[in-house]
């Protein structure tokens, strides 16, 4: 079969066309063109912000309220100059309504009213004067119009059902307001306080990543070491996707990202629209779990459970690595299948030569790591990894930060805080609101009386309910809202913590892959043309290990290296790639030749029992595999 689709060149996607995307499909980083006042105006304003996060990090002390209550109170006003309701119908530029400017101020004065007379409202307990409920109501609905603006409507359909519920159960209006306003339970809780924290930081980070050139040095670095593959450029997009998630907190934006450059050179190697589509959206979601920042949520995951950050970005990397070799080794069974050749050589980067030239761009990665190890805290050693890129970017003309371009990502940074920032406010609603009625108990009673006792019937509840949540809605507020919910469920079945939170993790990750709203792999159709619905199920396929790898690490923790010792780890990460193999040769129906179903079963059972650690597990996954793998070389062996 040629390896080639037709002979029309197939072009990347411009830096426009790219910007375009992201601004329509992400709607977690929200990157999009300034749509408010002038440029300079904007860029000023977010700069102030920066100034503040830096300063509130580095050298001022405030108490969490006032902390807290400040951050949202800048960030709603810059939101709404950011993201007015309509773009101006006249000729002048960038305009913004009068009544935008009327819920900036308004909304903003609200959270600083509280962060300035916290203590004399924390004094009066529930005891809040009618004036205070006003605000507090203003305050909530002007922060959900910004949610809606930035974010979308679905998390704010969640946040409404669960008011909703408390007002049903009898909870008056002041007690409410008290509760989601006024107290570190709601809007300003544990959600926004890490963002306010960590999060906020490592975006800058992402932020300055980006400007340094070190995506398209991810991209190469691929393209050097599987290039020259069956299929290579859907291996290239599998690898560059893996590298980038270590610093992008969004699976639309990784998607689109990295995606306007592998996606048409997929298709035009010979992948069908929809299967090229599939491989960079599935691709670009599992950054997401790829340590060591594994996206924005793993911060929000280590102050709940009291768990390090060090120790969970330690017991991700195996599920991580299972996650993209499953990937990896499916598309390699497709370009066998379809006889998919790799790029020509001359095209190629040559790895030891890139490694010298770029290979300087993987120090910031390195110190934010070392000074975690070190005990420091992630938002010092995020602020010394930003220090690093400056100082790198010196080595080469081409990656120099400029004046503007320093600008452009300190900006860059603060816009893209804006999304995360409301859908953790927002997670915060549903949290308060958990808090406040004791809906946690009553749906852990009532799963558990569903399920009776049966964990594997509880663990599948709990992971539709992720995918369902995650249907549109931010995968920090999906994991937030999972872990105050139904993680709990899971823990009082006695599993570990970790492998409680990581499991609604894992889901609350997977469904922006999953029909039928999957927004990566949306984003990824547009970019390759497919039909969006086909490119999720097809990103599903190739993501299935996700869907399994959850299960196994709850049933057998040893997978998140809890209570192991070395040579278990040896024995845990040798079977699992070996397992990975079986399932994917079953799922794509190919090893060295057409797989029967009969042997894809086998292959499939195998690579489960694998995937499961324990010896006698290993023993008998390792026999079905190796079964398959006999009769698949004497077939091939025999003439045709």
């Amino acid at each position: 079969m040629s390896n080639t689709a037709d002979d029309t060149p197939v072009e990347a996607l411009s830096a426009q066309e790219t910007e375009e995307l992201i601004a329509q499909f992400d709607r977690e980083s929200n990157v999009r063109r300034f749509s408010g006042i002038p440029d300079y105006i904007v860029k000023g304003l977010l700069l102030l912000f920066t100034a503040y996060v830096f300063w509130v990090t580095i050298i001022a002390s405030l108490p969490e309220q006032v902390r807290r209550s400040a951050f949202l109170g800048i960030l709603i006003f810059i939101g709404y100059v950011v993201y007015p309701l309509k773009r101006s119908m006249t000729k002048r530029k960038n305009h913004v309504a009068w009544y935008d400017f009327v819920l900036a101020f308004l909304g903003s004065a609200c959270f600083f009213y509280y962060a300035l007379n916290f203590q004399v409202i924390v004094n009066r307990a529930t005891n809040i004067r009618p004036q205070d409920i006003i605000i507090g109501v203003v305050g909530i609905l002007i922060l959900v119009e910004l949610c809606r603006r930035v974010v979308g409507i679905p998390i704010l359909v969640v946040g409404a059902i669960f008011v909703t519920y408390a007002f049903s159960t009898g909870f008056s209006l002041k007690r409410i307001v008290h509760q989601l306003f006024y107290t570190t339970d709601g809007i300003i809780g544990t959600p926004i306080g890490v963002c306010s924290t960590f999060i906020v930081l490592f975006i800058f980070l992402a932020a300055f990543l980006e400007k340094s050139g070190i995506a398209s040095f991810f991209i190469d670095l691929a393209n050097s070491v599987a290039g020259f593959a069956s299929g290579g450029p859907a291996k290239v997009a599998v690898i560059s996707s893996a590298l980038m998630g270590m610093y992008s907190g969004s699976s639309v934006a990784n998607t689109v990202g990295s995606g306007s450059v592998t996606i048409p050179v997929m298709k035009k190697t010979g992948y069908k629209p929809e299967f090229a589509a599939a491989v960079e959206a599935a691709a670009s979601t599992g950054g997401q779990i790829m340590p060591p920042i594994m996206g924005a949520a793993a911060f929000l995951m280590s102050e709940l459970t009291s768990i390090p950050y060090a120790v969970i970005a330690v017991a991700a990397i195996l599920p991580a690595v299972l996650y993209f070799t499953g990937i990896f080794l499916m598309i390699h069974f497709e370009a066998k299948r379809l006889g998919l050749k790799g790029l020509p050589k001359e095209s190629i980067p040559h790895f030891g030569k890139l490694l010298l030239a770029k290979g300087y761009l993987f120090l910031p990665v390195l110190v934010l790591v070392g000074f975690m190890s070190f005990g420091f805290t992630p938002a010092y050693s995020a602020c010394f990894a930003i220090l690093t890129v400056l100082i790198v970017s010196l080595f080469r003309k081409e990656t120099r930060f400029t004046p503007v371009t320093f600008i452009d990502a300190l900006t860059a940074g603060a816009r893209n805080t804006i999304g995360v920032a409301m859908a953790c406010a927002l997670a915060g609603v549903v949290v308060g609101i958990v808090s406040l009625t004791g809906l946690g108990q009553i749906l852990i009673a009532l799963l558990l009386g569903v399920a009776e006792n049966n964990l594997l019937l509880a663990l599948f509840f709990t992971m539709i309910a992720c995918l369902i949540l995650g249907m549109g809605v931010p995968t920090t507020a999906n994991y937030v809202i999972m872990a105050t919910i139904t993680a709990p469920i899971v823990i009082r079945m006695g599993i570990p913590i970790l492998a409680a939170h990581m499991f609604v993790f894992y889901f609350g990750i997977v469904a922006d892959i999953t029909p039928p709203v999957a927004l990566a792999a949306y984003a990824g159709s547009a970019i390759a043309k497919s039909n969006p619905i086909k490119t999720g199920v097809i990103a599903t396929r190739l993501a299935i290990t996700a869907f399994i790898i959850p299960y196994i690490f709850v049933f057998n923790p040893a997978m998140l290296f809890i209570d192991t010792t070395p040579l278990e780890v040896v024995q845990i990460v040798v079977s699992s790639c070996i397992g990975m193999f079986g399932l994917a040769a079953g799922f794509a129906g190919y090893m060295f030749q057409k797989v029967p179903v009969i042997q894809r079963l086998i292959a499939i059972g195998g690579g489960l029992c694998l995937i499961y650690p324990g010896l006698l597990t290993d023993l008998i996954g390792f026999s079905l595999i190796a079964l398959v793998f006999i009769l698949q070389v004497i077939a091939k062996k025999k003439p045709s």
